[in-house]
């Protein structure tokens, strides 16, 4: 970021919800050592999150509270003079999605429309906000990779809840003028992902258990992989495209472009624990999964300038290398 551009964050008062969770925790990280005044809005304190385990939390202000109780978001925006908001906040996980839709349409929902009423009755204070969409917004699409044009067609409850989430922030954008940007990233990984049925997280504890892995479905899904610090990357060149109208109101793809199977990328995740022989233990099944999801991210290098930086060795190698120590510590 050029000097003028870090000197911008300093400058800013943000919000974060969704603070505790891995890439919540890192863009926190990153906007705390650019002098970024931070409120992380929290709903569970979980020790285990990178957030609490890093003491991070203690460079930030804390406002306790559920995205579902809109006087709890209003609170945290106008008690704080909050000028920038990164809505990362949700309910997560596919399974505990099909297990469970009313909590997560609340949650994913809900929530989404009481952060942007806020910023809508307070924009006099809020000046860009960054929604957390997902590539799973679009649904199963005919034709890969997906690209923006294509429409929002979720069907699983997870996959609607994040078609929703992106629809209304366009709602808002386009009928109240919010200067509101989404992100739809592939499935991010790194370190601080606590989410142990993700197919990265999860073969890792197992090996340094000495636990077979389990691998949900057959092992040919096909997905985007995107490392923690490029997701947010991405966040921030959307906050900078806020400002400059390039980002405005849209939704815009973070991808690698270089989709893999569930094998490939357990193939590499054991690699990098230093077990290149490990086998998985395969269920096949995969409740409410799509097949095959991976994105175009065209738009985000041509509007934005934005391109990963992270290798999936590099990332793989500093994910394990976080996982060792958490659970060496527990």
């Amino acid at each position: 970021m050029s000097g003028d551009g870090a000197t911008a964050w300093a400058a800013r008062r943000v919000l974060v919800t969704g603070a505790t969770g891995m890439v919540g925790s890192r863009l926190i990280g990153t906007l705390v050592e650019r002098g970024t005044t931070v409120v992380a809005f929290v709903c569970d304190r979980d020790p285990q999150s990178e957030l609490i385990r890093s003491r991070l939390i203690e460079r930030t202000n804390v406002m306790n509270g559920r995205l579902e109780d809109f006087a709890a978001v209003e609170r945290a925006v106008v008690g704080h003079d909050i000028d920038t908001i990164f809505h990362l906040g949700a309910q997560t996980i596919v399974g505990a999605a099909h297990r469970s839709p009313r909590a997560t349409f609340e949650a994913n929902i809900q929530g989404t429309w009481n952060v942007l009423d806020a910023a809508r009755l307070h924009n006099d204070l809020v000046q860009r906000v960054v929604v957390a969409s997902s590539d799973k917004a679009y649904g199963t699409q005919p034709i890969l990779p997906y690209d923006e044009d294509m429409p929002l067609m979720g069907r699983a409850p997870y996959e609607v809840s994040k078609s929703c989430t992106d629809l209304l922030a366009q709602s808002y954008a386009h009928t109240y003028d919010l200067p509101v940007a989404i992100a739809r990233c592939g499935n991010i990984y790194g370190p601080g992902d606590l989410n142990w049925s993700r197919i990265i997280p999860g073969t890792i504890r197992s090996l340094l258990l000495g636990e077979q892995p389990v691998l949900r479905s057959d092992g040919t899904f096909k997905r985007d992989y995107l490392h923690v610090d490029d997701a947010v990357s991405a966040y921030l060149a959307l906050a900078d495209g806020v400002d400059d109208g390039s980002a405005r109101g849209k939704g815009f793809n973070f991808s690698t472009e270089q989709p893999l199977t569930v094998l490939e990328v357990f193939a590499a995740t054991c690699a990098a624990a230093g077990d290149p022989g490990a086998q998985p233990k395969i269920l096949g099944r995969a409740n409410g999964e799509i097949r095959d999801q991976y994105l175009d991210a065209h738009r985000a290098r041509r509007d934005l300038g934005w391109k990963p930086a992270v290798s999936l060795e590099e990332g793989l190698q500093n994910t394990v290398t976080w996982y060792q120590a958490l659970l060496h510590q527990s």
